[in-house]
C-alpha cells in the first residue's frame, strides 16, 4: 500500500481491497470514535485496543510506512527512467484488480451498473484534469490534506494524483524531503501540521461515511468502487506524451519490441494480483 501510494494516479486502497483486508481498514479507522475516547478515559487499555483493532492497525501502518521509505526514491527513479514500463505494471494491477471487484458483486442489476458507469466516468474525469498553478495557503493545505487522504483510502481513486491536481504535491514532497534532510524551517513544519491535520479530520469522517455505506449497501459501494478503478486506469495507461506542468496526453502504442515489453509487464501485473487474491482467500 504505501509503494501504490507514491505513485500518481495509484491507490493504496486498491491493494487494501485486493487482499481482502479493504472493509476491515475503513472499520479500524472508523471506530477512532466517542467510544474509544470513554474507554482510554476509564483505563481500560485492553478494550481499548480490542475496539480499534490496535494491533492490525500498528502492523498495517508499519508496513505501509516502510514501503513508502523504501520504496520512495526507487519508484521515483523508475518513473522517471522506466515510466512506460513501470506504469505498465501498474496498469495491469489496476486492471486485474477492477476484474475481481466485479466478480466480488455476486449479482450485478441495472442500477448498479448505472453506478459502476458513473463511478467509471467520474474517475476518468477526474484523471484529465489540468493541474492548478497555486501557492497554498495555510487553509488551502489544510483542506488538501483532507481531500488527499479520503481519497487514499479509495480504491481507483490516487490521493497523490489528487495533490497534484491541486497544486500541492510538489510543495508536500519538497517539504517532506527537506525534513528528512534536516533542512526544515518554521514554514516547512507549520506545513507538515496543516497538512497532518487535514489528513487526520478527514480519514476520522470519510471513513465513518465509508463503512456505513459497506454495512448498509456493500454491493452498491462496491459497484462505484469498481468504477472508480476503471476510470483511474486513463491516468495509468503507459504509453502517454508528457507535457509541462505535469500534463500529458495518451497515445496509441506503436509496434516495436518496447511495446512488447510493456505489455509484458501488464500481464505481470495482472498474474501477481491473481496470486496475491488466491494468498489472501487462503490466509
Amino acid at each position: 500500500m504505501g509503494a501504490a501510494d507514491i505513485v500518481p494516479g495509484v491507490s493504496g486502497g486498491t491493494v487494501a481491497l485486493i487482499l481482502g483486508i479493504y472493509e476491515r481498514l475503513v472499520t479500524a479507522i472508523s471506530r477512532v470514535d466517542l467510544h474509544l475516547f470513554s474507554l482510554l478515559r476509564h483505563r481500560k487499555w485492553t478494550d481499548a485496543a480490542r475496539y480499534i483493532d490496535l494491533r492490525f492497525l500498528l502492523a498495517l501502518g508499519t508496513g505501509i510506512g516502510l514501503g513508502i521509505l523504501s520504496l520512495a526514491s526507487i519508484i521515483h527513479t523508475l518513473l522517471q527512467d522506466q515510466m512506460a514500463n513501470t506504469f505498465g505494471l501498474f496498469f495491469g494491477l489496476i486492471l486485474a484488480s477492477a476484474v475481481i471487484v466485479i466478480r466480488m458483486v455476486e449479482r450485478w442489476t441495472l442500477t448498479r451498473g448505472l453506478l459502476a458507469s458513473a463511478g467509471t466516468l467520474f474517475a476518468y474525469s477526474v484523471t484529465g484534469m489540468v493541474p492548478l498553478e497555486i501557492t497554498p495557503t495555510p487553509t488551502y493545505l489544510f483542506i488538501c490534506g483532507m481531500v488527499g487522504i479520503c481519497a487514499m483510502i479509495l480504491p481507483g481513486i490516487s490521493g497523490s494524483f489528487l495533490l497534484l491536481i491541486l497544486g500541492t504535491y510538489h510543495h508536500i514532497t519538497g517539504t517532506l524531503k527537506a525534513i528528512v534532510r534536516g533542512q526544515a524551517g518554521l514554514a516547512e513544519i507549520e506545513t507538515v501540521i496543516l497538512f497532518s491535520m487535514g489528513c487526520l479530520l478527514g480519514i476520522l469522517s470519510f471513513s465513518k461515511i465509508l463503512r456505513r455505506l459497506l454495512e448498509r449497501a456493500r454491493l452498491a459501494t462496491l459497484s462505484i468502487l469498481c468504477g472508480f478503478m476503471l476510470g483511474s486506469l486513463r491516468r495509468i495507461w503507459p504509453f502517454k506524451e508528457t507535457l509541462k506542468n505535469d500534463q500529458w496526453i495518451n497515445l496509441w502504442p506503436e509496434v516495436s519490441q518496447a511495446t512488447f515489453i510493456v505489455f509484458l509487464f501488464m500481464f505481470l501485473g495482472v498474474v501477481a494480483v491473481l496470486l496475491l487474491d488466491r494468498i489472501s482467500k487462503k490466509a
